[in-house]
């Protein structure tokens, strides 16, 4: 059937692949493993198991020990580019990356001159990146544009209230919509963390696009860059005229806070404290991009989730996520009229210092697609029907999210029933170019 796990199956689609996807390097004239130590290897091959588990902390540790004894590896220093991006480390990166003519170092190079606001070097870095015949990198020819006019500009410069806040109106289940104006004319927004940018609809713009962005009428983002894609599947999905998703590098910009069951959302010029009652997450964005945490699904042990709220699922799991969770796959429940897709109750999520009991989830096979992607192991996705029950603030430039759970519910997180799939494949949101 075409909608067999369709609200999922996004995540593995072409546009995963233009936002996430490593692009292709040219080998070196020697395998630098074999100029390596023994040593050296082991702390380089800790280092990399623990950040595949997002054990980024275990991982910098071990990387650590591996530049002390191998300086100037590349295939280590590449590693440890990847760790200080995830940890939004921009000017590690670029240390750790200057002067080096490979690819896959040139695309964390340009991600985090990107990230730091540098246009000019961003351009000069994609340039190169791109006249490699073997890389496809479509993020990176889409911000190439991007840089390419916007020379003079300071992305998410802010004018207006130091804060704002604005009512989040219900649209379809647990979907995080937000009213904006958007180059003076009025839309509404998804909040979207498994996006790296803001994503136009292509109806608004047909090409990568320098945008202002105001929120409530009293705080506007100017320089905000903008890429396009088809978002008529997201509109029909929630039966509202999506115009636009703001991905995880405006949320980090705006310093926000959103909270789905108090149907506020806030933006300021400046880092918030942190809330007295919340729990830290800490949060890494792979490739600068993508947001991961690390979880639990069980009293002990550990899980990596990919965090993406424009998903209204609660939470989605692969095998290995299930039985992690202590749930034998074979006893989850088949929905009715699809019996491939599968779902049931895990006994418990853990977030921060926040212990969540009975949480519904869902079966996935597409988790794979999504590891190949990212390089990493991926125990499952958290939707929006999960994140809604907290009030939410990016705090630390976004390496954090402080997480207060004033609005859960005393017998537990149930913000959303067992989630269904839509029932057309083209009804989802489809995934923008990313990190």
């Amino acid at each position: 059937m075409a909608h067999r796990g369709g609200w999922f199956r996004r995540l593995s689609v072409a546009w995963l692949v233009v936002g996430l996807i490593a692009c292709a390097a040219c080998q070196p004239a020697k395998d630098p493993s074999s100029l390596r130590s023994p040593h050296a290897q082991k702390w380089f091959d800790r280092a990399r198991n623990s950040f595949q588990q997002m054990d980024v902390e275990d991982a910098q540790d071990a990387i650590g020990q591996a530049l002390r004894l191998a300086p100037q590896d590349p295939e280590i220093r590449l590693l440890a580019a990847n760790l200080a991006i995830a940890k939004l480390d921009y000017a590690e990166v670029l240390r750790l990356t200057e002067g080096v003519s490979d690819s896959k170092a040139l695309a964390i190079r340009g991600r985090a001159q990107w990230y730091l606001g540098d246009i000019q070097a961003t351009s000069a870095t994609l340039e190169a990146l791109l006249r490699d015949p073997d890389t496809h990198d479509p993020w990176a020819k889409a911000i190439s544009k991007l840089a390419n006019h916007g020379t003079g500009r300071k992305p998410y410069r802010m004018e207006g209230d130091i804060v704002a806040s604005v009512e989040m109106p219900r649209v379809r289940g647990t979907a995080m919509v937000v009213p904006v104006e958007i180059d003076g004319e009025q839309a509404l927004a998804l909040l979207s963390t498994g996006t790296a940018e803001v994503v136009l609809d292509k109806t608004q713009r047909a090409e990568p696009s320098w945008i202002s962005v105001r929120i409530d009428g009293r705080v506007e983002f100017q320089d905000v860059p903008a890429v396009t894609q088809d978002l008529s599947g997201v509109s029909r999905q929630l039966g509202a005229p999506i115009k636009a998703m703001f991905g995880v590098n405006f949320l980090r910009n705006a310093n926000v806070t959103f909270d789905f069951q108090g149907r506020q959302f806030v933006v300021r010029q400046f880092s918030p404290p942190r809330p007295p009652r919340a729990t830290d997450i800490p949060v890494h964005y792979i490739r600068g991009g993508g947001m991961m945490v690390r979880s639990a699904l069980a009293s002990d042990g550990s899980a990596s989730l990919y965090v993406d709220s424009s998903q209204m699922f609660p939470l989605a799991l692969d095998t290995d996520g299930w039985r992690k969770a202590g749930v034998d796959p074979k006893t989850l429940t088949p929905f009715e009229g699809d019996p491939k897709l599968r779902h049931g109750i895990v006994p418990l999520v853990r977030l921060g210092a926040f212990d969540i009991p009975q949480v519904a989830a869902v079966l996935s096979n597409e988790i794979e697609g999504l590891e190949q992607v990212l390089g990493l192991n991926v125990d499952g996705v958290v939707g929006s029907g999960l994140l809604g029950g907290f009030r939410v603030t990016l705090g630390d430039s976004g390496k954090v999210l402080w997480v207060e759970e004033d609005l859960v519910t005393e017998s537990g997180l149930n913000p959303a029933p067992s989630p269904k799939p839509a029932d057309d494949d083209t009804a989802n949101p489809p995934v923008a170019p990313g990190p």
